[in-house]
């Protein structure tokens, strides 16, 4: 269902960036609850990460997906919190890779779409200029911390198979974002399912820049993220009071 603004008509100068926003997961580790309309602070999880952009000057649209259950309850919190950039709620598909696949092309033909996760509801905007200025230099960038375990490759059997360098291993987050006609691209010519949307660009062997995300930015999979998330949004809202 289509919110907010419309896209703009043939010939008119295209909106800059684009947002789509996946939540159309099946929250299997929260204990029956979906994450998504989860109370944080006393609204549902998906209103804080979809705000953040809203209230962006960086942000031009946003496309809002969710699993097909909770699409009327996303139009009636769209509408109820006043969501201007929103310019349409949709329904996931079988995997994430059809979810986001399905929000892109409810977008308008932006010059970047930034693609990120409806259960990180902790993102700044710091974060978000970094990888706008980062996607610059190649057309495809990710988020990304490094990784502070040590990392081991296990077989099937449970046995060590080998220990990489941690000092090469990097764990990817969202914001990703890219060039819209190369994301465009990939989703057309990957014919195999992948978890992450960077991996479908980097089968086209195209590069892909890793900028620093944050150690805040969490996403939120279990109840414990739940309150961790809050205490982080509480830290940051008096923050922000205090100047």
């Amino acid at each position: 269902m289509a919110l907010g603004q419309n896209p703009p008509p043939t010939g008119e100068v295209r909106h800059q960036v684009g947002v789509v926003v996946v939540a159309a997961g099946e929250s299997r580790r929260m204990g029956g609850v979906d994450k998504i309309f989860a109370p944080l602070l006393g609204m549902p999880l998906i209103a804080h990460t979809v705000e953040l952009f809203e209230l962006s000057a960086l942000v031009q649209e946003l496309v809002l997906v969710l699993s097909p259950s909770r699409v009327d309850e996303g139009v009636a919190l769209a509408q109820e919190r006043r969501w201007q950039k929103v310019v349409a709620i949709c329904p996931g598909g079988l995997c994430r890779q059809n979810s986001v696949r399905n929000g892109l092309e409810r977008l308008s033909s932006c010059d970047w779409v930034v693609v990120h996760d409806g259960a990180r509801p902790c993102l700044d905007s710091e974060l978000l200029q970094r990888g706008l200025e980062a996607v610059r230099e190649t057309g495809a960038a990710v988020a990304a911390i490094p990784a502070t375990d040590t990392v081991k490759v296990v077989s099937s059997r449970g046995l060590v198979e080998s220990t990489p360098n941690r000092e090469h291993l990097w764990m990817v987050q969202t914001p990703q974002i890219f060039d819209y006609q190369l994301f465009l691209r990939a989703h057309q010519t990957c014919h195999q399912e992948l978890t992450d949307d960077a991996a479908m660009v980097e089968a086209l062997g195209h590069p892909i820049k890793v900028f620093m995300g944050s150690y805040h930015n969490l996403k939120v999979t279990t109840p414990q993220d739940l309150i961790l998330a809050e205490t982080r949004i509480k830290a940051k809202v008096e923050q922000e009071s205090t100047g």
